[in-house]
């Protein structure tokens, strides 16, 4: 039976991690001392859940996050540095602190470390996330102990309706981008004044020109779709939200 351990403190431990070609530690005092921060712990870099929404949608609502009052979101799991580096870079998450728990000794700590030995994964950390205040966890929310990878309550966007139900957002943006745009920066001031999130959609990254001109009828950026509505420019997007 997994434990919810609201109201206490988070254990103390070392995490070890690979940045700038170098070794450095973070301790749990370092991360939650004096600090509001969220983090959802996962059972491993690059699984399909964990890739395809667990961590998209927390880097999606980040800024919306910070808005509340958050200081770090962190992504925690059972896998070493360097797969955590790696991952960071595959996802772009750039608002996303990754922690390796590559001992799982914070997991086994909070009472989530488990075997998925069936899967050839050894320990791993089971689907959870946390609000954390000055070390206190103040709120959990732990996915049921069912068969599987179950994915109903460590979301995002549950996360964000206990900190603030009035800033949970329902709106799907999505914007084509292209690199050093200063109209595509113009309409992310915009949404981040919105308090919006979006998924940036880098045109000769992820898709050709060819396809955005199928999709958007248009051969400039940035192209703004809002809950599917296609909205425009930046241009447009103003005017949008006048």
């Amino acid at each position: 039976m997994l434990e919810n351990k609201e109201g206490q403190t988070v254990p103390n431990v070392k995490f070890t991690l690979r940045a700038n070609d170098q070794w450095q530690v973070r301790t749990s005092e370092d991360i939650f001392t004096d600090k509001t921060v969220i983090v959802f712990a996962l059972p491993g870099a690059f699984t399909p859940t964990c890739s395809s929404t667990h961590l998209p949608r927390y880097n999606e609502l980040a800024q919306t996050f910070y808005q509340q009052g958050v200081d770090e979101i962190i992504c925690l799991s059972v896998n070493d540095t360097f797969v955590m580096n790696a991952w960071a870079q595959d996802q772009h998450a750039e608002h996303i602190s990754f922690l390796p728990d590559g001992n799982g000794e914070f997991s086994q700590a909070m009472g989530m470390l488990v075997d998925k030995a069936e899967l050839g994964f050894g320990k791993r950390s089971w689907r959870y996330a946390m609000l954390v205040k000055n070390g206190v966890i103040e709120k959990m929310f732990i996915e049921p102990e069912v068969e599987g990878d179950p994915f109903e309550v460590s979301d995002a966007d549950t996360m964000l309706a206990y900190i603030n139900p009035e800033a949970a957002q329902t709106e799907k943006i999505s914007m084509f981008t292209k690199p050093n745009c200063p109209y595509c920066q113009k309409a992310k001031t915009l949404l981040a004044e919105q308090g919006l999130a979006f998924v940036e959609i880098e045109v000769g990254q992820s898709v050709s020109l060819a396809a955005l001109k199928a999709v958007t009828n248009a051969d400039t950026v940035p192209q703004v779709f809002i809950d599917g509505q296609h909205i425009g420019g930046s241009e447009a997007l103003a005017s949008y939200f006048s």
